[in-house]
C-alpha cells in the first residue's frame, strides 16, 4: 500500500465511517478476482461510499492524491473489467451500498435506481406496480444497474427491447474530477451537443463513476408461451424468425442452441430433460408475451405460428411449454449452457456479433474453419440470432493440459476467430464488453480513426487516468511521444 492510497483511506475512514473502508485482506479477497477465476488483482481496499455525494467525495480525494479507482458492482463482468490491478495500485471502489431504488412510478413507465441495485430486486419491485423492466441475464441475482449501465448489457429480451443503451433514458455519474453529472431527467428531446448520458453507458467505468439511472419500464406479462422448436440448420431458425416477425411483434427471446450444446446440458446438468422426442441438428428456444388480457393467448399465437412451420418444413418438430415449470425447464436449459460447457472442459468463449442475416453462414463455417486450422478442437455457437449475437465457442481437444492450452493455442485461437468476425463486417463485443481481456483485440482490429477517438475521449475526460485503469483504452500518448 502507498503512502498516497494510506492517506486516502484514513480520509476516507474518518469522514464516512468504518463501513465505507474494508482493508482487511480475507474480505478484499473475493473481490480481486473475477466471477470465472481468470483475472486477479491485489487491491489493498474497498472503498465503500452510501451517496452519490459520498462517491463525489472519494474521487476528488483521489484525482488529488493521483489514486487509481476500480468502480466495482456484482463483479460479474465476463472480460475482467471489474478487476483491480494485479500491482496494488488502485482501490476497488464498491457501489454496492448505494441498493436504493430512488422511485418507481407506473404511470411514468420509470424507475431511479441506484447503481447497487441487484437486477432481480428491480425486477421484483417493478412487478409490485404491474411493471417490468425488460432486461434479463443470467447473472440478475448479482449483477448490478451501474455495471449493466457500464458495459451496455445485452441479455435474451434484447430481439424486442434492444441493449441497456436503448433503456436507459438518464444517467447519474461522478466524472474523474470529482464533479456530479446529473441527466436522470427522463428527456425524450436534448439537443444540447454531446450526448453525456450516452458517453457513459458502454464506457465499463473507464470515464465516470455511475451512481443512478432512469430505466424504462413497461406493462408486466399478462401471459407467457415458451416454445422449443426443433430443426435442420440456423438458415432454417433464421427463416423461422423472420416468418414469426412478419406475423407478430410479441416474440421476445429467440435463442439458437445446437444439438450438441444441448447434449452437453443433459449430460453433466441434473435432472434435465430434453424437450423434444428424437435427436436434432439445431434448436429454438421462443418466447413471446401478451401484456392485455384482451391480446391473443401468446399460448394459441405459438401455436399457430408454429403449425405454419411445421406445414411449410422450415421446423422439424416443436412443443409449446404447458406450464409455467415446464416453461421455467425449458429456459433452465438454456441458462445451463454456459455450466455444460465449461464441464466439458477447456474452451475459449467469443462474445461475437455480425449482420443478422449473415450470421447461419458464419457460425457453420467459422465453426468449420476454426477445427480444419486447430485439430482436435471443437467448435459451437449459441445464442442470440435475431440480435446478431452469438456465444462463439472453441473447445480444447481431449485430453491437453489446461493451463499450457489456455497460455499457448487459446490466445491464436481467438485471434482466428477475431479475425473471421471482423472479416464478416462485425464485432468482437456484442454485449460483454472489452475489459482487459479483449482490449489488445481491439486495439489491432479497430481503424486507426476508432482508436483515436477513443483515446482522446478518454485523456479529454480522465487526464489523470485514475478510473478503471488497464481496461478498454490506454491513455492517448503524449504529443511528441513515439
Amino acid at each position: 500500500m502507498t503512502p498516497d492510497q494510506t492517506r486516502l483511506i484514513e480520509t476516507v475512514r474518518a469522514r464516512f465511517g468504518d463501513k465505507a473502508v474494508t482493508t482487511d485482506p480475507d474480505d478484499v479477497a473475493p473481490w480481486n478476482s473475477d466471477w470465472r477465476g481468470r483475472y486477479h488483482g491485489a487491491a489493498p481496499a474497498i472503498l465503500s461510499p452510501a451517496a452519490t455525494e459520498e462517491v463525489a467525495a472519494i474521487v476528488a480525494l483521489a484525482a488529488d492524491a493521483g489514486v487509481a479507482l476500480v468502480p466495482q458492482g456484482g463483479n460479474t463482468s465476463m472480460v475482467g473489467g471489474a478487476t483491480p490491478p494485479a500491482d496494488g495500485s488502485a482501490l476497488i471502489l464498491s457501489l454496492r451500498r448505494m441498493n436504493r431504488i430512488r422511485s418507481l412510478s407506473a404511470p411514468d413507465m420509470l424507475a431511479v435506481a441506484e447503481a447497487g441495485v441487484i437486477l432481480a430486486d428491480l425486477h421484483a419491485a417493478a412487478l409490485e406496480k404491474g411493471r417490468r423492466f425488460p432486461l434479463t441475464l443470467g447473472a440478475r441475482g448479482s449483477a448490478t444497474i451501474g455495471g449493466l449501465v457500464s458495459t451496455n448489457a445485452g441479455g435474451t429480451q434484447v430481439l424486442r427491447f434492444g441493449t441497456m443503451r436503448a433503456l436507459v433514458a438518464g444517467v447519474e455519474a461522478v466524472l474523474p474530477d470529482g464533479s456530479v453529472h446529473d441527466g436522470l431527467a427522463a428527456l425524450k428531446k436534448d439537443n444540447r451537443g454531446y450526448d453525456l448520458n450516452q458517453l457513459m453507458i458502454g464506457a465499463e467505468g473507464t470515464l465516470g463513476v455511475v451512481t443512478a439511472a432512469s430505466l424504462k419500464l413497461v406493462p408486466a406479462i399478462a401471459a407467457r408461451a415458451v416454445a422449443w422448436v426443433g430443426l435442420e440448420s440456423p438458415q432454417a431458425a433464421l427463416d423461422l424468425l423472420r416468418r414469426m416477425e412478419e406475423r407478430t411483434t410479441t416474440i421476445e427471446s429467440f435463442e439458437i442452441i445446437p444439438g450438441d450444446s444441448l447434449d452437453a446440458v443433459l449430460g453433466h446438468v441434473p435432472g434435465t430433460r430434453s424437450p423434444l422426442e428424437g435427436r436434432h441438428d439445431w434448436h429454438v428456444l421462443i418466447e413471446s408475451v401478451a401484456a392485455g388480457v384482451s391480446d391473443e393467448p401468446p399460448s394459441k399465437l405459438l401455436e399457430r405460428l408454429l403449425f405454419e412451420a411445421l406445414e411449410a418444413g422450415v421446423a422439424q418438430d416443436a412443443v409449446i411449454a404447458a406450464s409455467e415449470a415446464q416453461a421455467e425447464a425449458f429456459w433452465h436449459l438454456r441458462d445451463s449452457l454456459s455450466e455444460a460447457e465449461r464441464a466439458s472442459g477447456p474452451a475459449v468463449q467469443h462474445d461475437i456479433s455480425v449482420p443478422v442475416p449473415d450470421m447461419p453462414r458464419f457460425m457453420i463455417e467459422a465453426a468449420a474453419a476454426a477445427e480444419q486450422r486447430y485439430p482436435g478442437t471443437h467448435a459451437t455457437a449459441f445464442g442470440h440470432l435475431g440480435d446478431g449475437n452469438v456465444h462463439f465457442h472453441v473447445r480444447a481437444p481431449a485430453g491437453v493440459d489446461r493451463d499450457a492450452w489456455y497460455a499457448g493455442d487459446a490466445p491464436e485461437i481467438s485471434r482466428f476467430v477475431h479475425d473471421l468476425v471482423v472479416a464478416a463486417g462485425g464485432s468482437i463485443s456484442a454485449e460483454h464488453g472489452i475489459g482487459q481481456m479483449k482490449r489488445a483485440e481491439l486495439e489491432r482490429l479497430s481503424p486507426p480513426a476508432r482508436m483515436a477517438a477513443l483515446r482522446a475521449i478518454k485523456q479529454a475526460m480522465d487526464p489523470g487516468g485514475i478510473f478503471n485503469p488497464g481496461k478498454l483504452v490506454a491513455l492517448a500518448p503524449a504529443r511528441g511521444a513515439p
